[in-house]
């Protein structure tokens, strides 16, 4: 394992469930991880006042205030102790808190960026909010999601990263971006393709039987070539280079049936310690992050956390150690 320091994690706080969820969750992948953590609070900027340039002394202080008080409440959730010893703590005015991470994460040059659930998802699952949307809109590097209640119902430790994954150009960024951060967490990983029945189908083509085995036969010979990338030379053309010391062993492939994202995903097995990882849509901005419309049903759907690669790009990892 790597010392802290090599990658950069930030959560994005607030003094509430939420705060809390993601906080449990950026937690654990530092410790798994050997990562330096960084905790940011981003509030509304002053108000304007009478004047070119004034601002509201007295509103700007209120707001320090409770910026402060909200990152005290978070060191003092830390846990274990000693991460409270290497935090950094950030505050930021914006008025997007999405963005704000954003510009955050540049500054501090962090690989990650952590928050939790928007307040009405359910328990257990991820709704998207005004800060989430943002950052699945724009973000330069991953972005992990914390399902509601995820401090109060957190696992010991992740155990697998499973990849959501569907054939198209430019998935060998997110793929290696995926390698990395399952090498550095000591995960195997499964690629796991969806096959999609539309309602009714049986009803309206005699031979829909047909369809969609043709259609799984297709999905699993994708999933097999996009497994080999994993665990052939990751030097030779389409490999995938984070992988590491990945083997055959730690990569598996599944591809289930089902009528719509909620009930295809509600079919796979999912690990107590498991977290979803989404590639961002092929519609949106080179290495950035972009979630398109089926992601986001992944997102809401998945019963453990999430994680959303940029398109196109390979974050920044530390190299790996032996030993």
């Amino acid at each position: 394992m790597s010392e802290p320091g090599g990658m950069r994690v930030l959560v994005g706080y607030a003094p509430d469930d939420r705060g809390d969820d993601a906080l449990a969750l950026a937690s654990r992948f530092v410790r798994a991880a050997g990562a330096s953590l960084t905790v940011a609070h981003v509030h509304p900027p002053g108000w304007r006042t009478r004047g070119p340039g004034s601002v509201d002394a007295e509103w700007v202080a209120y707001l320090r205030e409770r910026a402060d008080a909200a990152l005290d409440r978070a060191v003092d959730h830390l846990y274990p102790l000693s991460l409270r010893d290497g935090v950094t703590r950030r505050v930021h005015a914006h008025r997007g808190s999405g963005r704000g991470l954003i510009e955050i994460a540049r500054d501090t040059g962090a690989g990650l960026i952590v928050i939790g659930s928007a307040p009405r998802g359910r328990r257990g699952r991820i709704a998207i909010g005004s800060t989430a949307d943002q950052l699945l809109h724009g973000s330069p590097v991953p972005v992990l999601l914390a399902p509601r209640g995820y401090a109060e119902e957190a696992p010991p430790r992740f155990e697998r990263l499973t990849i959501a994954y569907w054939r198209h150009r430019d998935a060998g960024g997110p793929l290696a971006s995926a390698a990395g951060l399952a090498r550095l967490l000591g995960l195997p990983i499964r690629l796991l393709t969806l096959v999609l029945r539309p309602p009714g189908l049986a009803g309206r083509f005699r031979d829909a039987g047909d369809l969609m085995a043709r259609q799984l036969a297709q999905a699993e010979e994708s999933l097999a070539q996009a497994a080999a990338l994993f665990t052939d030379d990751p030097d030779a053309p389409g490999g995938v280079s984070g992988a590491g010391t990945l083997g055959e062993a730690d990569v598996e492939t599944e591809a289930v049936v089902g009528t719509g994202v909620t009930a295809a995903l509600g079919s796979c097995d999912m690990l107590p310690g498991e977290v979803l990882a989404c590639l961002s849509s092929n519609d949106g901005p080179l290495r950035k992050v972009f979630l398109g419309e089926g992601s986001g049903k992944i997102v809401r759907a998945a019963p453990c956390p999430v994680l959303v690669l940029p398109r196109g790009a390979v974050p920044s990892l530390p190299p790996e150690t032996e030993g």
